[in-house]
């Protein structure tokens, strides 16, 4: 069973809403631990002060902020208690706004709202009113000792608290050197239209992908610990040459159609015919 990370309330106008705060992702990477080759020992990291080159205990470690090159600020825990942010326990909803007037950049980590006995009825009138409305709250929320500002989104059946990032920890897209708004050759933009409608579905299923990096590693490990090698891996086929745009649209653009009609089991071609006699 789940265990809730954070209990509190979302408060919007004078309504309040009881809550317990989920995770809704949760990593799925392989952990390895850093071995000495010859024996397997683990190895051990020290902490080593970069002026004296000796061994530095736990209890004569500060943290420190560089404002200038090899000058700090020392900052103690009691510092940091100072302008720690109040845990007020809340989702303080500020505004309502449309989701797509929101860049999806600012998005960052999911969590599942859950609501108390009490407040069930309140929990369901807000995600209701929030589908209706295509809008999602922005709220301002401490977890822990950090304050972020985050959105409570309608998903399903659940009210999800997204966290965000804040506007100053955005990269603008300006920085980089992008192509402009030039007109493109309509041939090529006609392919790559045909490209997209041949290569695009009704719905996005993500349970047909699955992270083959993960699995094969995942599978050699195992063998390795049972005594056995797994087969070399197959070469990735190389790749064409063709430097014309064109001719690369082209071929995508027939390689798409060719595993669209095998995965639906017919060529396309015999679907036609078979369509047109009836």
């Amino acid at each position: 069973m789940a265990h809730a990370i954070w209990s509190g309330a979302i408060n919007f106008g004078l309504v309040t809403i009881p809550v317990k705060l989920f995770t809704a992702v949760k990593a799925d990477d392989l952990s390895f631990n850093m071995l000495h080759k010859k024996d397997e020992g683990r190895i051990k990291y020290e902490r080593v002060c970069s002026v004296d080159g000796k061994p530095v205990p736990w209890d004569e470690i500060v943290k420190g902020y560089e404002y200038e090159k090899g000058q700090y600020v020392l900052l103690t825990d009691e510092d940091f208690a100072k302008v720690n942010p109040e845990a007020t326990q809340s989702v303080d909803i500020v505004e309502f706004v449309e989701l797509d007037k929101i860049s999806p950049m600012f998005f960052d980590k999911p969590y599942y709202l859950e609501p108390t006995k009490q407040g069930r009825h309140a929990y369901a009138l807000l995600r209701e009113a929030l589908a209706g409305s295509n809008r999602v709250a922005i709220a301002r929320v401490v977890i822990r000792t950090k304050e972020y500002i985050a959105a409570v989104k309608p998903i399903g059946d659940a009210l999800v608290l997204e966290l965000m990032h804040w506007a100053n920890e955005i990269v603008a897209s300006d920085t980089l050197d992008l192509p402009g708004t030039e007109k493109l050759p309509e041939k090529e933009m006609q392919m790559a239209r045909m490209l997209i409608d041949t290569m695009s579905v009704d719905e996005f299923e993500p349970q047909k992908f699955s992270n083959n990096y993960h699995d094969q590693l995942l599978a050699m490990i195992e063998a390795r610990a049972a005594g056995k090698e797994l087969p070399k891996a197959k070469k990735a086929p190389a790749r064409s040459k063709v430097v014309n745009l064109m001719d690369v649209l082209a071929q995508s653009l027939e390689a798409s159609k060719k595993r669209r009609s095998d995965a639906n089991g017919k060529p396309a071609e015999a679907k036609r015919r078979k369509k047109t006699a009836a």
